[in-house]
């Protein structure tokens, strides 16, 4: 689904991504492991076409993305959720993630936020509350819903964990997990595996902007073969 090859870019004069190859096949879900730095926000950038690329391509279903605009990707089913997270505070969770929908005047959005309150429960009740009100383990959840709105075939997931309380991290992961049913393509961005190991089908370790190694995730594979 997802094919990135000989990817480089660079945030003005500093190289940030260096010839990065790696290929997420449908329906697979995989971690992009490294330190904070090591260049994991800039290629999900990269793939959202928020950071143009130097060089190299990344296709979507076979279609060049470079021909795309950042928009037009999320009308092909991407999902998005930044590391910090990007919410409008002015408006309330409901407005916020229904955000995406509105910006592309497309349809079906009562149906789509329905699904999304199926997946995430607790987004219901935070519906009225403005997102200046939530906290930062709340705004993730929020974030994760609104990337749940257009992200229907793959989905970018940029330190969903990072500064959440356990209670509301161990939440987080729950509701990924269960994404695995739905068919999606997933990449998880994390500084380790602490939160994501017994999900994850693949594993891309990256640093200094370069993917230094990439295979089957063993921590999950030893769990399924006990099962």
């Amino acid at each position: 689904m997802l094919k990135i090859s000989g990817l480089e870019a660079a945030i003005q004069a500093v190289t940030v991504l260096r010839d990065v190859t790696l290929e997420l096949p449908s329906g697979i879900m995989a971690g992009l492991i490294g330190r904070n730095g090591a260049g994991k926000t800039s290629l999900m950038r990269s793939i959202m076409g928020l950071l143009p690329p130097r060089r190299g391509s990344v296709e979507f279903n076979g279609v060049d993305l470079a021909k795309v605009p950042s928009h037009g990707r999320t009308r092909a089913g991407i999902g998005y959720m930044p590391e910090d997270r990007r919410l409008i505070p002015a408006l309330t969770t409901e407005e916020n993630i229904l955000l995406p929908v509105w910006a592309m005047n497309g349809s079906g959005s009562e149906e789509r936020l329905k699904k999304v309150y199926e997946q995430i429960p607790e987004l219901v009740a935070m519906g009225e509350r403005k997102a200046l009100q939530l906290s930062g383990g709340q705004q993730k959840l929020v974030a994760l819903g609104r990337a749940l709105m257009c992200g229907t075939r793959l989905l970018l997931l940029d330190e969903p964990f990072e500064g959440v309380a356990p209670a509301l991290a161990q939440r987080i992961s729950d509701v990924i997990a269960g994404l695995r049913q739905e068919g999606m393509s997933i990449l998880i961005s994390e500084s380790d595996l602490q939160h994501s190991a017994r999900m994850l089908d693949r594993v891309f370790r990256i640093e200094r902007g370069e993917v230094t190694q990439q295979g089957t995730n063993t921590i999950a594979k030893s769990q399924g073969d006990q099962s």
